[in-house]
C-alpha cells in the first residue's frame, strides 16, 4: 500500500459517520480509498446505503491533518498493519462485513493454515475458570492452536499466560493504540507474547481504552478465529457480547458449564440453556464439533494398531501393503466384518 493510499485509509477511519460497512461501499465504488476523495460528493450519493449524513465532514481538512499526524507515528515507531484485503489481513475476519479496514499489529503473528480459537470470559475468574482453562490449553496444544483473547483480566490473561507456557501463539486484541498497554500491571507480559504472537487494534495512538472501544474490540475477538469459549460469565459481560458476535458471525461458540448458584457460571449456563452455544466440559468435546480430528490426512493415521487388529483376525496383510488409503482398508474390514460383533479399533 502506498503512502497515500494509507493516509485516504486513515481519513475514513477518523471521519465520524463512516464505520467499516459504509467505507468499504465507498471503496468498492471508486476503486481505492485515495479515488473517493476525488470523486464528487452527488455521485458518493448514488451508492446504495450511501447518504448525505454518512459522507458529511469527508473533505474536511481536520482528517487529513489528523491522517497525516497518525502516519507519521506509525512510521517512526515502525508498526505493521494489514489493509483488509491484504494477504496477511486475518483470513477468518475478512469474511466479517463490518471487519476493521485496516489493522494495526506488534509482534511475531503468523495466521498462515493455522487453527484459531478465542477464549474470554469474566475479570473475575474463580478456581474453577481458572483449572478448567490451563487444562482445556494444555490438551489443546499439540494441535498448536493459536489462542485470540483480550489481554484483560481473569480469563484473558490465564488463557494467554498458558498459551504462552505451552509455546503457543497467542494474540492479544486491544481496545487502543499500540502506544500503551491497559491494564498497565500486564506490560510484564507484552514482550513474551510479542515473541511468539503479538497485539492487533484497530485505534489509534491517540485512542484511550474507553469502554465503547472494548465493545467494538469484541468483534474482532471473535471475527478472528473458528470458534469462541467463553470460560466463565456472570449474567451480563462482555464476553457474551463476544459469544453473540460470533453467533452472528456463524461461528462456533462453547461455554463451560457450572453449578446453578455459581455466580460467574450464570451466563455460561444460559447461552447453554438457550442453546447459543455447545457445552464444552474436556479439549475433546470442541476437536469433534470442529472437526480437528478429522483433519489428518490418511498417511498420517498410525497404522499399529490396524496392523495388530488385523493379525488377530487373521486378514491378508498384503492387502493392507498394497492398498496405500486407510479408508479402502476400512471400508473392506467393516464388509468382512459384517457378521461379527467385534469393533473396529477406529
Amino acid at each position: 500500500m502506498t503512502t497515500d493510499e494509507l493516509i485516504a485509509v486513515l481519513r475514513l477511519q477518523n471521519i465520524p459517520n463512516i464505520g467499516d460497512v459504509s467505507a468499504k461501499k465507498l471503496i468498492t465504488h471508486c476503486g481505492s480509498p485515495a479515488a473517493i476523495f476525488n470523486d464528487k460528493s452527488h455521485n458518493l450519493l448514488k451508492i446504495d446505503g450511501i447518504g448525505t449524513f454518512t459522507i458529511k465532514g469527508l473533505y474536511d481538512a481536520e482528517h487529513f491533518e489528523a491522517a497525516e499526524k497518525e502516519l507519521q507515528y506509525i512510521q517512526d515507531h515502525d508498526i505493521a498493519y494489514a489493509y483488509f484485503t491484504d494477504n496477511d489481513y486475518p483470513r477468518y475476519l475478512k469474511h466479517c462485513i463490518d471487519s476493521p479496514l485496516i489493522l494495526f499489529k506488534k509482534g511475531n503473528i503468523n495466521l498462515e493454515d493455522r487453527k484459531i480459537i478465542s477464549i474470554v470470559g469474566t475479570r473475575n475468574i474463580t478456581s474453577y475458570g481458572t483449572a478448567f482453562c490451563e487444562s482445556l490449553i494444555e490438551a489443546l496444544a499439540p494441535l498448536d492452536p493459536i489462542i485470540v483473547s483480550g489481554f484483560a483480566y481473569g480469563v484473558d490473561i490465564c488463557a494467554q499466560k498458558t498459551a504462552i507456557k505451552h509455546g503457543l501463539q497467542t494474540i492479544g486484541c486491544l481496545a487502543h493504540g499500540l502506544n500503551q498497554i491497559y491494564p498497565k500491571i500486564h506490560s510484564k507480559y507484552v514482550p513474551d507474547v510479542e515473541k511468539n504472537g503479538g497485539f492487533v487494534t484497530e485505534f489509534w495512538s491517540t485512542s484511550n481504552p474507553d469502554r465503547e472501544n472494548f465493545l467494538k474490540r469484541n468483534r474482532i475477538i471473535a471475527g478472528m478465529s473458528e470458534a469462541t469459549i467463553v470460560v466463565e460469565s456472570a449474567e451480563k459481560g462482555g464476553s457474551l457480547v463476544t459469544a453473540d458476535i460470533a453467533n452472528s458471525y456463524d461461528r462456533e461458540v462453547f461455554a463451560v458449564p457450572g453449578r446453578a448458584q455459581d455466580k460467574f457460571s450464570t451466563g455460561c449456563n444460559n447461552l447453554i440453556k438457550q442453546q447459543k452455544a455447545h457445552m464444552i466440559t474436556s479439549a475433546a468435546d470442541l476437536i469433534y464439533l470442529l472437526n480437528w480430528d478429522l483433519e489428518q490426512k490418511p498417511n498420517q493415521f498410525k497404522s499399529s494398531c490396524l496392523l495388530n487388529w488385523m493379525k488377530s483376525r487373521k486378514l491378508s496383510i498384503p492387502i493392507y501393503k498394497k492398498r496405500a488409503n486407510k479408508y479402502w482398508i476400512a471400508l473392506r474390514l467393516i464388509a468382512s466384518c459384517q457378521s461379527s460383533k467385534s469393533l473396529l479399533p477406529f
